[in-house]
């Protein structure tokens, strides 16, 4: 196995704009440090199990990968534009958040999910990287400890980048909502390309 590809493919997956990063930097930006952490350990437990699932059912889900992929490209399409929708909301003068109740636990476990990104990344990081190489139970279990620790790396950039930059985000508010509207669409629509 080629360390430096997989942890090039595992950097750029994890790091690059999805629906959680742009999530995360909206709550921080909004909510602030402590509730975008919250959705992030949320987010890093879930995909940790995520990896987990694809460890183990690796071979049952590739009889129904098309069935399974197609379910969630159309969940998570709707479910992305459905973030951007809520973003773009989000009004300059507006106090209350269109995303309440985002920066929690619950919201960053259950959203990943949903998020095509995630299921896509952790369908496919195992298998292409880890399998082919130390399908053993203790190979495994590291693969996933690595890729855990790099997501949750790349979330809390995200959170930092939010509360080092909320006054700035804040001030531009109209601006970065709209950027983030529009990282979310490009990411709904690249499903389907």
């Amino acid at each position: 196995m080629s360390i430096l590809s997989f942890l090039l493919y595992c950097f750029i997956i994890t790091f690059t704009p999805g629906p959680s990063n742009i999530v995360i930097l909206s709550i921080a930006q909004k909510e602030g440090t402590q509730r975008a952490l919250r959705y992030t350990y949320g987010a890093t437990l879930a995909f940790a199990l995520l990896l987990v699932t694809s460890a183990f059912l690796n071979s049952m889900l590739a009889i129904v990968l098309p069935k399974i992929m197609i379910v969630m490209q159309i969940i998570g399409s709707l479910y992305m534009l459905y973030l951007a929708y809520q973003i773009s909301r989000k009004s300059k003068s507006s106090k209350s958040s269109t995303l309440s109740g985002m920066g929690t636990f619950h919201s960053g476990f259950i959203t990943q999910f949903v998020n095509p990104k995630v299921i896509m990344f952790t369908m496919t990081v195992i298998p292409t990287f880890i399998m082919p190489y130390n399908s053993a139970i203790t190979g495994l279990t590291i693969g996933v400890l690595v890729i855990t620790c790099i997501g949750f790396l790349a979330y809390t950039t995200w959170v930092m980048f939010g509360t080092i930059f909320k006054q700035f985000l804040q001030r531009h508010q109209r601006a970065a909502n709209l950027i983030m509207t529009l990282f979310l669409i490009y990411a709904a629509v690249m499903i389907w390309v």
